[in-house]
């Protein structure tokens, strides 16, 4: 395990406490996200123990970088800010866990455990934040699903068939300029890049 964060006694405190367990490990410390990756890449750790708010490189873009770089190691946030922006950054950056630093400490130690074993663990305040969060995204889509047109839906789902636009055109008797219009238009509207993509969002969504 590797913790991070810019507080010294936070880090040397964290290391005697989780050493002290036997099925734990620390291999090392770093004071911000940036030294963590040098890290990781001359001795990776199973997990890394990542505090949000750090000079140089923030847990954030840390924890971005990492799961670039190596998506075996897991990430856990430890941090003592509750702020939505951080929690939606953090895991869609690939954290497999949000905890704060006024949890127990035994409370802490059941859920990097829980982590390894290969679960996701969410402190019950993040977890209503997530939740309040999927629930936006899904009115949010619903809103986009109200506003296509019958004709926009049976393009999509000959786009999502692999069909181009002169066979789509030829399938549903239109001009293959039309066609296009209505594939670049779909785009535009559910702000998606390229026709994989709009295959990908029909088959998810609709």
């Amino acid at each position: 395990m590797l913790i991070v964060d810019d507080d010294a006694l936070i880090r040397e405190g964290l290391s005697l406490l989780l050493g002290l367990e036997e099925d734990f490990e620390v291999i090392g410390t770093a004071a911000n996200a940036q030294e963590a990756l040098e890290r990781c890449r001359h001795e990776p750790p199973d997990l890394v123990l990542m505090d949000i708010r750090m000079p140089v490189m923030d847990g954030v873009m840390g924890t971005r970088a990492i799961k670039q770089q190596f998506r075996d190691i897991k990430v856990v946030i430890l941090t003592t800010f509750r702020d939505d922006e951080y929690i939606k950054e953090a895991v869609k950056s690939g954290a497999e866990g949000y905890i704060l630093k006024n949890q127990p400490s035994d409370s802490i130690i059941e859920s990097l455990r829980a982590v390894g074993k290969g679960n996701t663990v969410f402190v019950k305040e993040v977890a209503n934040t997530l939740s309040a969060m999927l629930k936006e995204e899904k009115q949010a889509h619903s809103h986009q699903y109200s506003t296509l047109t019958p004709r926009e839906v049976e393009i999509m789902s000959l786009v999502a068939e692999g069909l181009s636009n002169k066979e789509i055109a030829e399938q549903i008797f239109l001009g293959e300029g039309t066609t296009r219009n209505y594939v670049t238009g779909l785009l535009e509207k559910l702000g998606l890049r390229d026709r994989t993509q709009l295959a990908i969002y029909y088959l998810k969504h609709l």
